[in-house]
């Protein structure tokens, strides 16, 4: 597995991704708009530390959960974290999104070579998850919830706080546990898949320039996410953006899971 994260505008990166042998993580910072009440006396990199340490536990564990699940414990281990100092009730609280990959649990597919599986992924809100199938078929999946509030962009503040985790809105990782259950979910086609996980920094190669997702993977696979991100930047100062940040945290991961160890002797 590769990676690279590259801050955009702002203070500080609010993207993080980590990886192990047999999953890997991004998370997105939601950054607040100015002069909005949170309720939190934690800023947006705090919290994106507290999900993704606890994502990471539970994703590291010796029977590991359903990815689900796996979300729910991190964003409630993070909402115990902010110590009950906070007005986890507002709907500006600290928020981000999601995206996790990892092999299917259970046994190799059907037919798979050399016992691989296929991938299985989690993404909430705006992340991507891109899987590229051995049948050289490319495919993304995100959470475009967030793209079909009331009224079309630009929304205003007030619109998004309505439907912030709310039934009819869009659901985020923040402070509401629920959330995680509301997540896109699903698995490859085929096993031993090869996938990558964007923020929407990243994203943008599709959604806001137009370029093909099949185009996009196969750039990533050549030149590695370094590379990606410089593209990213190249068509931000090309072209500008319909709306957002200029230059948006930009962060990417991508690889494949290996059959599973065989067991010991």
């Amino acid at each position: 597995m590769s990676f690279a994260s590259e801050q955009g505008q702002g203070p500080a990166n609010e993207d993080r991704v980590c990886a192990g042998s047999d999953w890997a993580l991004v998370i997105d910072g939601a950054t607040a708009p100015p002069a909005v009440d949170s309720g939190c006396r934690h800023g947006v990199s705090w919290l994106v530390d507290r999900l993704c340490g606890g994502l990471v536990a539970e994703l590291s564990a010796e029977r590991p959960a359903p990815l689900a699940d796996c979300l729910a414990a991190a964003i409630e281990s993070a909402r115990r974290a902010h110590g009950g100092t906070c007005d986890l009730d507002n709907p500006d609280s600290p928020s981000a999104t999601v995206a996790v990959a990892r092999p299917e649990p259970g046994g190799p597919a059907s037919g798979a070579p050399t016992g691989e599986r296929r991938v299985e992924y989690l993404v909430l809100a705006d992340c991507t998850v891109l899987l590229a199938e051995r049948s050289g078929e490319v495919a993304a999946a995100t959470d475009d919830r967030v793209e079909h509030l009331p009224g079309g962009r630009p929304y205003s503040a007030g619109l998004v706080r309505a439907h912030r985790n709310t039934e009819g809105g869009f659901w985020v990782a923040g402070a509401v546990p629920e959330a995680a259950y509301r997540a896109v979910t699903g698995v490859s086609r085929t096993a031993g898949a090869g996938f990558a996980l964007m923020t929407d920094g990243c994203a943008r190669l599709a959604d806001h320039y137009g370029h093909p997702w099949r185009r996009i993977w196969r750039f990533l696979e050549a030149e590695g996410p370094d590379s990606l991100v410089a593209w990213v930047r190249a068509e931000e100062e090309r072209r500008g953006v319909a709306h957002g940040k200029r230059h948006d945290d930009a962060t990417v991961v991508a690889g494949a899971f290996g059959a599973p160890a065989a067991e010991p002797v």
